[in-house]
């Protein structure tokens, strides 16, 4: 990551204990984005069964989440360029809290699944914001494991959201486990704006042709495209993991939310390993990551519901989920800043873009298995996926080579 670093002039002077408080809420910002957007998928069961709608519909208020997020975080990034970095900041925090406010509340289906598009709208910008402020805190040798620790929080949320969320809904009802992650989303966007910087490096104003001139970059499009299959690979079965684990390998609902704390740990390690793994070998760490997930997802389907081979599977696939995104981050900010310079705030959000356009398109196909030839398939689709996106990374590799 170090080709992330600013090329302006840096943060003003902070105290240790304040870039270190700076730096942390940033990390648990990563997890409130992931709690907000992950909570409903613990409890879809609960949802279709309080609006009397099916299950595939309730699969809209992930996959019309993601298209939001993919649509909006590069278009306001592009949009905005001109504005201050806390000034966004601020702004997009109000929305967060609003959104989840909403979804919170929401009378009916329409109003919860309004809430949840808006939600999909600033999530992701808010992301590439506070992401932008990372390689001036901790310096440039240290950017790509701390971001890969903010995408640590940010997948372990993805869990517990999902794990917490079902234990809360059961006990208390589908509204309180929304109102903890509104809770959750109020104290953290207020304390960012009270420790976090108000100027900086990225600053400095930029037009839309300026930004937007890194999507005209071959590389930088394959490598969007990758997350579009490797992360689509996953969300064909984890979209709906829930019933997964209930209905098809028949377990029970403290068993399943225990299943899914397990699959937290291993999604935080894989960010971890994402890290490490870019810092050593960038994206040829993906032409081996990509094959390993497509064998694991193989071997879901072959299981079938025999535990507890289907359940080692399933906690391997979450350690294989996330390595896709510290490499691709360091490909678009290196990009960024060898050929477009004023586009560092955009590079930073092409990550979440990419990544929920993947989470969409997986559980959009997800979809059409469970409602067509059956959940027991979700694996052997997502491991075809896999294999695209290792097709994918080969691709980026010479293009990457060849502009350079």
């Amino acid at each position: 990551m170090s080709d992330a670093s600013p090329t302006t002039s840096p943060l003003p002077a902070l105290s240790r204990a304040r870039t270190g408080a700076c730096v942390a809420l940033l990390v648990v910002l990563g997890f409130s984005l992931g709690c907000s957007e992950f909570v409903v998928i613990g409890i879809e069961p609960e949802l279709a069964e309080a609006f009397g709608v099916s299950l595939a519909r309730v699969g809209e208020l992930i996959s019309l989440f993601s298209v939001a997020y993919a649509v909006c975080t590069p278009v306001l990034a592009i949009a905005t360029g001109r504005l201050r970095r806390f000034q966004l900041l601020a702004a997009y925090s109000v929305v967060f809290v609003l959104a989840n406010a909403a979804m919170g509340f929401a009378p009916s289906f329409e109003v919860l699944l309004g809430s949840r598009v808006l939600l999909g709208m600033v999530s992701g910008a808010l992301l590439a914001v506070g992401v932008t402020f990372i390689p001036e805190l901790v310096g440039v040798e240290r950017t790509s494991m701390t971001i890969s620790v903010v995408y640590a929080a940010f997948s372990v949320a993805m869990v517990v959201a999902t794990s917490a969320g079902k234990i809360v809904a059961d006990a208390l009802g589908w509204h309180a486990a929304m109102l903890v992650a509104l809770a959750l989303a109020v104290l953290v966007s207020a304390a960012l704006l009270l420790v976090l910087p108000r100027s900086g490096a990225t600053d400095e104003p930029a037009t839309m042709r300026e930004q937007a001139a890194l999507l005209g970059e071959p590389q930088v499009l394959t490598g969007m495209a990758i997350f579009v299959f490797g992360v689509g690979s996953v969300y064909v079965f984890y979209g709906y993991i829930t019933p997964y684990l209930e209905d098809v390998l028949g377990m029970s609902p403290l068993g399943a939310s225990a299943a899914l704390m397990g699959y937290g740990a291993a999604c935080f390690l894989s960010n971890l390993l994402s890290g490490w793994a870019d810092a050593r070998f960038g994206m040829r760490t993906l032409l081996a990551s990509f094959p390993a997930q497509a064998t694991l997802l193989l071997a879901l389907y072959l299981a079938g519901p025999s535990m507890p081979a289907a359940l080692v599977a399933v906690l391997l696939i979450g350690v294989t989920m996330y390595v896709v995104s510290v490499p691709c981050i360091s490909l678009f900010m290196r990009v960024a800043r060898r050929r477009h310079p004023k586009a560092l705030t955009l590079a930073s959000s092409l990550e979440p873009m990419s990544f929920n356009c993947g989470i969409a398109f997986g559980t959009a196909v997800g979809g059409a298995v469970v409602s067509g030839p059956g959940m027991p398939l979700v694996g052997l689709v997502g491991a075809a996926l896999s294999l695209v996106a290792m097709a994918l990374v080969g691709a980026t590799l010479a293009l990457d080579r060849r502009r350079r």
